[in-house]
């Protein structure tokens, strides 16, 4: 097969091309040899310097790249061992980017690139290259170059290598044989480039020797490789079908988040025009789904989820994130669901998500054996991972197990998946904002009730959300009337728009449609907006101005001293002014997050603890409601509640506390005797007390 490839014209070709154009290059990797031992090049400096040479590369891979490692080989450079350089090209043409779902037979041979995500990855193994036997008739040693997965070996003791001729058994020796570090990963299309309703198709890639480890699990890539075909096996049968898998040249790592946006120059002229709006918080507010009807201050909310504050990589190796996570509990019938689809089709790298249907291995990452693997196991990333750098749209979360649940509280603080299984232990990227949606426990929320016993998740999970919003569907004459006015023209505005595409006899016209399509129509249409967003990503990195920061500090340094019993909001709440600050900063593409800024994050956050955080008892804001599930107020009733049992006990032949003493004693501290009933209720679940007989109580310490 060498022979096949070796051609000392071509190599002389190459030799020219990397004397002229990589000479540095190389010389700066000899001084690293072997830890470094790929050259790379860029094809667009092979096809300036001799086209020919660029064009075999696409339409004969293995020559191409064969000649040209035997002509790094012959580059004279000083060195203490000889070096053995891999040639990687990189930045094909966009004519040789293929979709994985495109793939054809006829793209079998060629170098192409692909690019996608990392679903799946396999541990690196070795791999055998020249496979050394010993004849166990004459002792020796034959080498054998193995091209194919099945071993294999040779047909007779050959008198070239030193061997006696004749037909032998022979012995592997793994001490004398060549290997080389191998591994297979498993690339999955895109998500945002699928239609409706699509199955992502994925497509296996071997990797070898220096391009091994250095790829995980939700990272982004493009491979630059060789297309063939595997056939398949069904026991020792060879099937006529193939699989098409990829043996990767190199790999160019996609690290910058909305890198897939492109903005020419005249893009980024009209997004610096549409900075300078003083209008420009409430056009991006109005672009935000405009056929869903009111809702300001949670699209407001999701505009600076959108832009996202500052993560920060802190000099002793914390991190602090900046993505603002959010969720919406709400009635039935208030379009939560139809934001979140919004959101995930508007935000580059956003993956939807319904909890009903997910698991924490399908949410968060899994190590799973399978086919894959060959029976060992693999990474699989889950749509956490998936969607890092964008946004993870989790609906119906409320409907997931409760185990399930458990699994986000690392994904959404410190934006990493841990995973310890089956002897693999790994830290994966999730650095997503989440925007998630629940119902209330009973259906619709219950004004008699305090709204933190209505939402069926843990406390835990509840207290790291930036913002919480709940949406009550409340009868309201002039509310009402303007909803339906805006669902029905909505629903007219597109009945007149199908009429005119669709209907042979229509009687509408181009202006009637626009004139009823002016409501529904965002002001910045989702390709400028994902733009404008993309833009702010990855050019502005605002810095708070001294002011923004004392008015940030007054007004929760004032709040967290007005009740000296409760806890208005912890510092968790403190980062998340922070982040929407930095955030309203971003939406006007300014370096600087002003006291303007700092009022923005207020006000957001102060509607969020009017609507969630408001201990309805004193009227005082009290996070602990949401951060333990039960404010100050209850926490001393409940204190006051167990003391009473344990004084009753005490003085109690029994040992017992009976439920009437109990009220009559709670009765005496100004409690109200329903809302003793109902604390003995809770406290039983909690397993704080417990009821040997009915109505009799005991403290579970005791």
């Amino acid at each position: 097969m060498v022979k096949l490839l070796k051609d000392m014209s071509l190599v002389a070709l190459w030799q020219q091309f990397f004397e002229k154009e990589c000479k540095s290059e190389i010389e700066t990797i000899a001084l690293e040899y072997p830890e470094r031992r790929s050259l790379f090049v860029d094809y667009w400096d092979i096809d300036r310097s001799n086209p020919s040479l660029a064009e075999m590369l696409i339409m004969q891979p293995y020559k191409a790249i064969f000649n040209a490692e035997e002509a790094l080989k012959q580059i004279d450079v000083a060195t203490e061992q000889p070096m053995h350089l891999h040639f990687r090209p990189m930045n094909l043409p966009d004519m040789q980017r293929v979709v994985i779902r495109k793939i054809r037979a006829n793209h079998l041979g060629s170098m192409k690139a692909i690019e996608g995500l990392v679903k799946k990855r396999t541990e690196v193994r070795p791999k055998l290259m020249v496979a050394a036997f010993h004849c166990q008739k004459c002792g020796a040693v034959i080498n054998v170059e193995q091209d194919e997965d099945i071993l294999k070996e040779p047909m007779e003791c050959y008198e070239d290598q030193g061997g006696c001729g004749r037909v032998s058994s022979f012995k592997l020796s793994t001490t004398l044989s060549t290997f080389v570090d191998s591994q297979k990963i498993e690339i999955q299309e895109n998500p945002e480039g699928l239609r409706g309703g699509a199955q992502p198709e994925r497509i296996s890639v071997f990797l070898e020797d220096d391009l091994v480890g250095e790829i995980a699990p939700g990272d982004r890539v493009i491979v630059n490789g060789v297309l063939h075909s595997f056939q398949r096996r069904r026991g020792t049968f060879r099937l006529t079908s193939f699989d098409k898998v990829m043996e990767a040249v190199s790999i160019e790592n996609q690290q910058m988040a909305f890198e897939e946006v492109g903005i020419s120059e005249e893009d980024e002229q009209e997004i610096m025009k549409v900075s300078k709006d003083p209008e420009i918080y409430e056009k991006m507010r109005m672009s935000m789904a405009p056929t869903i009807y009111g809702m300001d201050v949670e699209k407001e909310a999701l505009v600076l989820q959108l832009f996202g504050g500052i993560s920060k990589m802190m000099p002793d190796g914390s991190y602090i994130r900046g993505d603002i996570h959010c969720l919406f509990v709400g009635d039935p019938g208030t379009a939560k669901s139809q934001m979140l689809h919004y959101m995930a089709k508007l935000a580059p790298r956003s993956i939807y998500a319904s909890g009903k249907g997910s698991s924490a291995a399908g949410l968060t990452a899994a190590a799973v054996r399978d086919e894959f693997g060959e029976g060992q196991w693999t990474l699989e990333a889950g749509a956490l991972v998936l969607a890092d750098m964008g946004i993870a749209c989790v609906d119906e979360i409320d409907k997931m197990e409760a185990q399930d649940r458990s699994s986000l509280h690392q994904a959404m603080e410190q934006q990493e998946i841990s995973i310890a299984k089956a002897g693999i232990n790994a830290t994966l990227k999730s650095r997503c904002a989440v925007l998630a949606a629940a119902n209330p426990k009973l259906g619709r929320f219950d004004e008699f009730m305090a709204i933190h016993e209505q939402i069926n998740m843990p406390p835990a999970l509840l207290s790291r959300f930036d913002l919480i919003f709940s949406i009550q569907d409340k009868p309201n004459a002039q509310r009402d009337t303007n909803l339906a006015t805006h669902v029905l023209n909505t629903h007219k505005a597109g009945e007149v728009l199908e009429n005119i595409m669709k209907s042979k006899k229509t009687e509408y016209s181009k202006d009637e449609s626009d004139l009823l399509l002016q409501q529904v129509v965002p002001i910045f249409d989702p390709g400028f907006l994902r733009k404008y967003v993309a833009y702010a990503k990855r050019h502005i990195f605002p810095v708070m101005q001294d002011e923004a920061m004392q008015i940030i500090k007054s007004y929760y340094v004032d709040l967290r001293n007005q009740s000296k019993d409760s806890v208005p909001f912890t510092p968790r709440q403190l980062e998340a002014f922070v982040r929407l600050a930095e955030s309203s900063a971003r939406v006007r593409l300014s370096e600087v997050v002003t006291v303007n800024d700092a009022k923005r994050g207020i006000a957001i956050i102060n509607e969020y603890l009017r609507r969630v955080g408001m201990d309805r008892e004193t009227g005082k804001f009290d996070i602990d409601i949401i951060a333990t599930g039960i404010s100050h107020s209850q926490h001393q009733r409940m204190r006051t509640v167990l003391d009473i049992i344990q004084q009753i006990c005490e003085e109690s032949k029994e040992g017992y506390a009976p439920k009437s003493e109990i009220l009559t004693e709670a009765e005496a501290h100004g409690m109200d005797a329903s809302k003793v009933s109902d604390i003995l209720d809770k406290m039983k679940r909690n397993g704080q007390i417990y009821e040997p007989n009915h109505d009799r109580y005991r403290l579970t310490a005791d």
